[in-house]
């Protein structure tokens, strides 16, 4: 058997290399967050043949003392850290004390440094892993490092770098999600010599969502959702992309949680839980989100690159996030302006919604939110279109309740000249599909089928959540083998599955009993319906699954029950939709996330018919 020995220096930093250092980007990462601890306000990156010949990093941070100059390039050494208890409560970006010395030891590696009230800078140079003495050099308060000719010294990986641009890419990505991170601070990209990307500094809300439209792209501020919402010790701020305005792929996805960049599964999860209602298969939103609680309720040593955290309280933090995202988006109702409303000195408008006490400020809330003249109670504006009430009929023989008339049609209200709801008026139907309504910008078109299913899908979701809920006695109560960690959640969570319907009992240290499931999902796959839940409370401590199966099989009762293509509607009939629309939350997508209305401008208009030219 070999001899166990230790291993030199140079190889310790080499390995440690091969973990966090995989690409040019990884060493802008590391490099730049060290001058964001530093407290820089300004943060210069400078590229060669993306990463490979040169990257150079300036800032104006507070610099370092010339004795410590030896220690930054030491492996673990920190400044950052050093007591156990530090390591709880870890709010710098940068704690381990070994990227410089990774870096330094897989290429061609110089720090130079000046503090504030130093008379002179000193440089020191590390090449391939070795150290040359301290020298004085000019410099102005901060620090530069630059690293050249990386991987020159480890061949195996230098293969693994792939053509100029995508490397580039790479770093270009990484800078904006650092730009997104730290709105006061001034970044700049240059490759070979080109600037690239200039961000400066945001002083206030509209500099800020300015940035985030740099990145973004233009069309995000007016088609997002600023949300602001503090509670239980934790607070979520930013923007969350509106439904209509998903994406292909989840490239616009951002995530900070005190500051630090992150993916995770708990995250990943009750952002696709608040969007389950709206978003149409296959989508995927876009966010900026900045989550901020105590950094002793966050674990960021878990991953070598510090991508990943663990939440101490991951049940608590997936309800709030849930909960504050799906409310944010409960507020969005057809006929929004889609644009950000700003004060005289030029600030955002944050508009309040009394939901919870949640400050969810949508893009310009509608008129019924903000209580204009015209009339917008639901007795007067009530749908009524002449199809049977399925939907309710059913539902209230489920609950065992004697089922309720519809409605019979309102006439609709007075309006004063010159006063207008979001949606207009309607003017005609096409093909008895489309509803056509006349606006304050010009034209709106509405798909009446899907408009109708969302408005009777919320009304059953709103009549569910007031009534008592019934469950179904199995004849034959089920085994089911799971495992010991679902076992121990169905035990741990037996009392709010009961309020669900669902009646779960542990039967050893890998079995439950399933005795009562609700009756609304009558003839579904029990055992199917308890491995999903068990599934999802054993890894986020919590689960919709039961709702979630009931919601599908109301969005079909809706589905069903709504007025359908080919139906010919009176102008009285279209303008009751489009007010109920107004005053419906989540109406400007169906139950499958189709949208339910579109706009179309006097300008768009006049572009088609080239007026104007």
């Amino acid at each position: 058997m070999p001899v166990i020995r230790p291993l030199p220096p140079e190889l310790i930093n080499q390995i440690a290399a091969g973990e966090v250092i995989e690409r040019p980007s990884s060493v802008v990462k590391e490099l730049v967050e060290n001058s964001l601890d530093a407290g820089a306000s300004r943060i210069e990156v400078d590229i060669e043949q993306g990463g490979a010949r040169l990257i150079r990093v300036r800032d104006d941070g507070g610099g370092i003392a010339p004795d410590e100059l030896p220690l930054a390039v030491a492996s673990h050494a920190t400044s950052k850290i050093g007591s156990f208890d530090d390591l709880e409560h870890v709010a710098s970006m940068g704690f381990r004390g070994e990227a410089l010395a990774s870096v330094s030891s897989v290429a061609r590696f110089a720090l130079t440094s000046r503090q504030r009230e130093a008379d002179a800078a000193f440089r020191i140079e590390v090449d391939g892993g070795k150290l040359q003495a301290a020298r004085p050099a000019q410099h102005p308060t901060g620090t530069s490092v630059e690293v050249r000719d990386l991987f020159y010294n480890v061949p195996a990986r230098k293969k693994f770098m792939r053509a100029e641009r995508t490397e580039f890419a790479h770093i270009d990505d990484l800078l904006k999600s650092l730009a997104l991170a730290r709105g006061s601070v001034e970044f700049r990209l240059s490759h070979n010599g080109k600037p690239v990307r200039i961000w400066k500094a945001a002083r206030d809300a509209q500099a800020q969502l300015a940035r985030v439209a740099e990145v973004l792209g233009e069309d995000f501020p007016a088609q997002s959702l600023r949300v602001d919402h503090a509670a239980a010790g934790m607070r979520l701020s930013g923007w969350v992309g509106l439904p209509t305005a998903s994406r292909s792929q989840a490239d616009q996805q951002y995530f900070y949680v005190n500051g630090r960049l992150v993916r995770d599964r708990v995250v990943a999860h009750a952002v696709r839980q608040a969007y389950a209602d709206v978003l149409f298969h296959g989508r995927h939103p876009a966010f900026v989100l900045y989550l901020e609680l105590d950094p002793a309720g966050v674990d960021v040593n878990v991953h070598p690159a510090k991508h990943e955290v663990r939440f101490r309280e991951q049940r608590l933090v997936h309800d709030f996030l849930f909960r504050t995202l799906h409310e944010a988006l409960a507020q969005t109702r057809a006929g929004q302006v889609e644009s950000h409303a700003q004060d005289d000195d030029g600030r955002l408008h944050m508009s309040t919604a009394s939901a919870g006490g949640m400050h969810a400020t949508a893009p310009g809330l509608p008129a019924i939110a903000r209580g204009a003249a015209w009339p917008a109670r639901a007795e007067q504006n009530r749908l009524a279109l002449g199809v049977r009430d399925e939907p309710l009929a059913d539902y209230a023989a489920l609950l065992g309740e004697p089922p309720r008339a519809a409605p019979a049609a309102a006439a609709m209200p007075a309006v004063e000249e010159g006063e207008a709801p979001p949606l207009g008026y309607a003017i005609a139907q096409l093909k008895s599909i489309y509803v056509l309504a006349e606006n304050a910008q010009g034209l709106v078109l509405v798909d009446m089928h899907a408009a109708h299913e969302r408005i009777t899908y919320e009304k059953l979701k709103g009549a569910r959540a007031g009534s008592n809920l019934r469950s179904q006695l199995l004849l034959v109560p089920l085994n089911l083998a799971v495992s010991a960690k679902e076992a121990a959640a169905a035990e741990e969570h037996a009392d709010a599955l009961a309020e669900w319907g669902l009646e779960l009992s542990r039967s050893g240290p890998s079995g439950v009993v399933v005795r009562r499931i609700p009756a609304l999902l009558e003839g579904a796959d029990v055992t199917q319906l308890t491995r999903d839940v068990l599934a999802e409370l054993a890894q986020h401590g919590s689960s919709r699954r039961l709702q979630e199966l009931e919601n599908e099989l109301l969005s079909t009762m809706a589905c069903h029950g709504s007025v359908r293509a080919g139906r010919r509607l009176s102008l009285p009939e279209m303008n009751a939709l489009l007010r109920e629309m107004e005053a419906t939350e989540r109406s400007g997508q169906c139950n499958h996330g189709r949208p339910t209305w579109t706009q179309l401008s006097l300008s768009e208009l006049d572009r088609l018919f080239m007026r104007g030219r």
